[in-house]
């Protein structure tokens, strides 16, 4: 497989944002997580119409650049593509990684979403994805009906894919330890972040992780 010298910038603490209806208050929580060190931003939001998706993101996009992060949109290449974000993160409904990288180009993160099945993985891989993600590791209050995945299946996948592993699914500060050094290089956490009563006091705590690198 070919291999780039850059730093991959999926590492460290990746937030997901909430389904919050208020863009002012979604970019203070936003902000928040930034300032708290998380390393990637990805915006989703189930429950927001087209517009309100489309100007949130605007925003969001703005306030990434001021940070120097990466925004990864969730499941929508097109709306990733309208306002120029960084990349998409595809789940096992949506485009293709091949479709959305015909449409993004290859200066985009194409990250995939492969649950406990490492048959998806290798096909995000032979596809040209950027990093896979796996989960959900542990009960989820956002995804309660999620497929429960193994660090056993983390262990394999760094033994076999040579791309950012990123883990999610009900990840705590008090839980993620064993999936860094099951050879996770990113968490992907929503509440644990968003919900936090101090969400930048939350994400430093995540950020504070000896979190491995990866070379892609």
């Amino acid at each position: 497989m070919a291999r780039h010298s850059r730093i991959s910038p999926i590492n460290g603490l990746y937030a997901i944002t909430p389904d919050e209806p208020d863009t002012a208050e979604l970019l203070r929580k936003a902000r928040l997580a930034l300032l708290g060190g998380a390393r990637v931003l990805q915006y989703r939001n189930k429950s927001a119409d087209a517009a309100l998706r489309l100007a949130q993101a605007k925003s969001l996009r703005k306030l990434t650049h001021e940070f120097s992060v990466p925004l990864i949109i969730n499941d929508e290449p097109v709306l990733a593509q309208q306002i120029d974000a960084d990349g998409v993160h595809l789940g096992s409904e949506d485009d293709s990684v091949n479709t959305a990288r015909v449409m993004l180009g290859k200066g985009k993160i194409i990250g995939a979403s492969c649950y406990n099945r490492m048959a998806l993985a290798h096909e995000a891989v032979r596809q040209g994805a950027d990093y896979v993600a796996f989960g959900s590791f542990f009960v989820s209050a956002v995804k309660p009906g999620a497929v429960i995945a193994s660090q056993d299946l983390l262990r394999q996948a760094r033994r076999e894919i040579e791309l950012p592993l990123v883990a999610i699914g009900g990840i705590t500060a008090r839980n993620c330890t064993h999936l860094l050094d099951a050879g996770a290089n990113a968490l992907a956490v929503i509440s644990a972040v968003f919900s936090a009563d101090d969400i930048q006091g939350a994400a430093r705590q995540f950020s504070s992780f000896d979190y491995p690198e990866s070379v892609r």
